[in-house]
């Protein structure tokens, strides 16, 4: 039987980091071409993504410390602290995305290219639900509490996505403008 380390979580948790940065970009490439405020929010979820790996990886580092005369049983708690920011942020974003929905409900914006946006948008969404399961594998060999609530984040964001996805194919069958903040 193989010995995984907290390398092998370091190591991963960079992958994912800067994954979520090339997805951060992306997400915000297809609200800039389309102007949805349903893209935006995914975009603006992607933040809490990349601002959770920075923290994750930090964790990890923390937590990989040897013991001293603070901390005499080492220093892995600070993965548990982690993880309840992580969710304090999720909960933030979502209180950011209601505003804006709710302001642009009252001011609507002119959509377009929102095909290519709902296209790009989906293909991010698949990539994030992939290094979903890939972080889910390693937190499973690792034992790694951070790396498994990393990994139940982007899976729900992959899902958020998928329901975006959903309601924006809804808006261009129907033409319905105001889906978009509903969404």
């Amino acid at each position: 039987m193989k010995n995984y380390s907290i390398r092998d979580s370091i190591r991963a948790q960079r992958y994912i980091l800067w994954a979520g940065i090339v997805i951060l970009l992306i997400k915000f490439a297809a609200w800039y071409i389309t102007g949805s405020n349903a893209i935006l929010s995914d975009a603006l979820e992607s933040i809490i993504n990349v601002m959770a790996a920075v923290m994750a990886l930090y964790s990890l580092h923390y937590a990989s410390r040897p013991p001293d005369a603070n901390h005499p049983y080492g220093h892995g708690k600070v993965e548990y602290v982690t993880s309840g920011i992580e969710g304090g942020l999720i909960l933030s974003a979502g209180a950011l995305i209601i505003g804006k929905s709710i302001y642009n409900l009252v001011n609507p914006l002119q959509l377009e290219s929102i095909e290519l946006g709902t296209y790009i948008s989906g293909a991010a969404g698949m990539v994030n639900y992939l290094l979903a399961f890939y972080l889910m594998r390693v937190a499973k060999r690792t034992k790694s509490i951070v790396l498994k609530a990393e990994s139940a984040h982007l899976r729900s964001d992959a899902y958020s996505s998928l329901g975006m996805i959903i309601g924006l194919v809804l808006l261009i069958l129907t033409g319905w403008l105001w889906l978009d903040n509903v969404i």
